[in-house]
């Protein structure tokens, strides 16, 4: 499984702690990890010049960008997000079709959403709460999120698996229908706000794996390439 981590600017400084534990859980099991995250700490929020290509001021906005396109076009199978509170990046990842996002604050939230409703992204709070083991948390929301087969329902009694599955399923379905299409949505969006999500740590995790022609001229067309 490849899976992207991100966080957006209010998090950047808790980047290193955040990827450390998800590599420390998941690399053991084969899975690969790309930190397409804004990882360093901001010099001063009021002084424009602190944000540099290098060091882009990423919102959640730009992190329901970065998940749609990664996970739509196969360039990964899973993200891991987050902001402050975790609500931003949750409302803005699932704004976008083929995107799943949970709201996971301890362990047991990330088993139930990946049981019950099978997603491909989880949004976590790293700020609110984020004291004392705040390390040790995300580490055992890991183990849970990534230890086990997703969409095997819960509880795994007979026949709630299958009426949970199916309903994780029609969901999407929901989603389509009531939306855009993929392209059509992110072209319907402020272009510049698009190309700003598009910062060099994405682009070496979605050219490394993506597999969807139209999405990787699109995103080449905003690039410029």
């Amino acid at each position: 499984m490849k899976i992207a981590l991100m966080n957006e600017f209010s998090q950047a400084p808790k980047n290193t702690i955040i990827l450390e534990q998800l590599k420390d859980v998941v690399e053991p099991m084969g899975h690969t990890v790309y930190n397409t995250a804004m990882a360093k700490p901001l010099l001063d929020k009021d002084v424009p010049e602190a944000y540099t290509e290098e060091n882009p001021r990423l919102t959640y906005l730009h992190l329901g960008i970065q998940a749609c396109l990664l996970l739509n076009s196969g360039a990964v199978d899973f993200v891991v997000t987050g902001c402050g509170t975790g609500q931003g990046a949750l409302m803005s990842l699932n704004a976008y079709p083929g995107v799943v996002c949970g709201y996971c604050i301890e362990p047991s939230d990330a088993y139930l959403f990946l049981q019950i409703n099978n997603g491909n992204a989880l949004s976590i709070p790293y700020a609110k709460g984020f004291g004392w083991g705040g390390e040790l948390n995300i580490h055992t929301i890991f183990e849970k999120a990534f230890g086990s087969p997703k969409g095997m329902g819960y509880p795994n009694e007979p026949g709630r698996k299958e009426s949970q599955n199916r309903n994780a399923a029609l969901l999407n379905e929901v989603k389509a229908a009531v939306g855009k299409p993929v392209l059509e949505g992110l072209k319907a969006l402020d272009q510049n706000m698009v190309k700003e999500a598009l910062t060099q740590r994405f682009q070496d995790c979605f050219f490394a794996g993506c597999q969807n022609a139209e999405l990787e001229a699109y995103v080449r067309e905003v690039l410029g390439k």
